[in-house]
């Protein structure tokens, strides 16, 4: 009986090992194993933040709860939770005035280049069918923010690191430049230890966050947060005053709490040339973006992460920084 425990444990090891080094080959930087339970104690966080209205406008967060909360009701029978990480911080930064430009803004990192819903999902799938080659049989959903998966809380579980007080997920071997991705499984693989958090005294982030949106340790106010209004609310809304008077330049997305946090001093150079800034720019010019018509729009940003703000919210994000600038 013993051996039969002990053969079993080595071929979950064995199998968890390939699986890792796969991913590694695949381009991926981190891969982590959690056991597929629930997330009881993180769901409760997350329904007090849907309850205190943080998450604003996106009412899909307050769906689909249950696979949120158990992965067995994404995947029937699910026994792990493969959480990979993929970086995408190039050696490029923003070429236009860092604050109160009167002719250009800038753009997040993570959207110089491609979107990483076109490059990441291939490679899942690819790493998927790998698992299928080993382990016959074995069912798996994968996601890159794209379900109702809590991926944050589980790359800490999975040990890739710890969710920092900006709430972004940190890792102390590759900072936290890096988007994440789930695949959920049905095949039984050797979990990692869920990580601890090194964020210790440092508010570095809560202090430089422009708006404040950090209105505590751990927690973020979407509705005062940059990001969430120039790329994901709709463009018929237009920007708070508030937010506009406190933007700092930027016109998609804003960066300043990774930017500040000292531990992307261990930032990874990413290998995946699509992440690389299109055309060279990191920054827009206003006037070229208000110049274009929607085919101008759609040829520039096709396969970008900017086409989901669509021009008219481009436009409005251009007109909030006008009229921070404007006498």
């Amino acid at each position: 009986m013993n051996s039969d425990h002990n053969h079993t444990d080595t071929h979950i090891g064995s199998l968890t090992r390939a699986l890792k080094q796969k991913a590694l080959e695949l381009g991926f930087s981190q891969a982590g194993i959690a056991a597929a339970q629930t997330l009881d104690h993180e769901m409760g966080l997350f329904q007090e933040w849907l309850d205190r209205g943080y998450h604003g406008s996106l009412s899909y967060m307050e769906r689909n709860l249950d696979k949120r909360r158990d992965p067995e009701n994404i995947l029937p029978g699910a026994r792990s939770v493969v959480v990979l990480t993929y970086n995408y911080f190039t050696p490029f930064y923003h070429d236009c005035d860092s604050a109160g430009s009167e002719s250009h803004g800038k753009i997040s990192r993570y959207a110089w280049g491609d979107d990483y819903h076109e490059v990441i999902p291939p490679k899942l799938q690819q790493l998927s069918d790998f698992l299928k080659e080993l382990s016959p049989g074995a069912g798996t959903k994968y996601y890159t923010d794209t379900g109702a998966v809590l991926e944050k809380p589980w790359a800490v579980r999975a040990g890739i690191g710890w969710q920092g007080k900006h709430s972004n997920v940190i890792s102390r071997t590759n900072g936290s430049w890096f988007f994440l991705a789930v695949i959920i499984t049905d095949v039984e693989l050797e979990p990692d230890t869920p990580h601890l958090d090194y964020c210790g005294s440092c508010t570095a982030c809560m202090k430089a966050c422009p708006t404040s949106a950090i209105v505590e340790p751990y927690v973020v106010d979407a509705t005062k947060c940059i990001s969430y209004w120039t790329i994901e609310t709709k463009p018929e809304f237009e920007i708070p005053d508030a937010i506009a008077d406190n933007m700092n330049g930027w016109i998609f997305g804003c960066d300043i709490c990774q930017e500040v946090c000292p531990w992307n001093r261990f930032r990874k150079i990413s290998e995946e040339p699509g992440f690389f800034p299109r055309e060279n720019e990191t920054c827009l010019e206003f006037r070229r973006i208000e110049e274009f018509t929607q085919e101008d729009f759609s040829a520039r940003f096709r396969k970008s992460p900017l086409k989901r703000t669509k021009l008219p919210g481009l436009k409005r994000n251009i007109r909030a920084m006008k009229k921070k600038n404007s006498p």
